[in-house]
């Protein structure tokens, strides 16, 4: 069935799902490139051939907007991982996750930046509330923690505690990345990334050994 045609514009018979799509993505690359102060209704109409009435017809207002950019980004985060195919084997398994979470933030930079508040948000300021969304893309990272206690392939510890150690670690190398300093050396995701992940985990098995490389 057709999305229905919205009505504030943006191009010729858009649809509603697409307009509300281009004004979160528009508004997350004006966030990031140019400050929340470049963040205005008649900002973004005019970048993205709506009329200020989209705005408010499909968030609410500025502050509606804001929340609504880092809830898309937190469900495109979980849906990218989400599809990664699960195995027999859980370290293989977490590998393929950490691949498809870079992958997420290379796609959606301007989304990424958003939803972890990275971008200056100015007075729209995101409040405990607005941060739960990323919890279940969390609770991801911690499943697969868990897979691998069970599996008797990593030690028995919090698997919180060890799913924070590698969303640390692994944010870490993606904002650098976003923002090129990983740009200091050469080929970063196999000199950088896969390095450092896997001297975390060989730090977190049973038996400590550098996991396959095949992703």
């Amino acid at each position: 069935m057709a999305g229905r045609v919205d009505q504030t514009g943006a191009g010729r018979g858009a649809s509603s799902a697409e307009v509300r799509r281009r004004l979160l993505e528009v508004a997350a690359h004006m966030v990031r490139e140019q400050g929340a102060p470049a963040l205005s209704a008649r900002n973004l109409a005019a970048a993205t051939g709506t009329s200020t009435m989209a705005l408010y017809t499909h968030f609410g207002g500025m502050p509606g907007l804001v929340r609504a950019m880092v809830a898309e980004g937190f469900r495109r985060l979980f849906a990218r991982v989400a599809a990664v195919p699960i195995t027999d084997d859980p370290l293989l398994d977490l590998r393929n996750a950490t691949a498809a979470y870079r992958a997420h933030a290379q796609a959606d930079p301007d989304l990424y930046a958003v939803m972890f508040g990275s971008a200056t948000l100015g007075d729209y300021r995101l409040h405990y509330e607005d941060r739960i969304v990323g919890l279940d893309a969390f609770e991801q990272i911690k499943q697969f923690m868990e897979r691998g206690m069970v599996a008797g392939v990593l030690r028995k510890a919090d698997p919180a505690a060890v799913a924070a150690q590698w969303w640390t670690a692994l944010h870490g190398f993606v904002m650098l990345e976003l923002t090129r300093f990983i740009d200091v050396v050469d080929d970063a995701e196999d000199t950088v990334l896969w390095p450092l992940m896997d001297h975390l985990l060989s730090s977190l098995m049973v038996t400590p050994e550098p996991p396959r490389k095949d992703v």
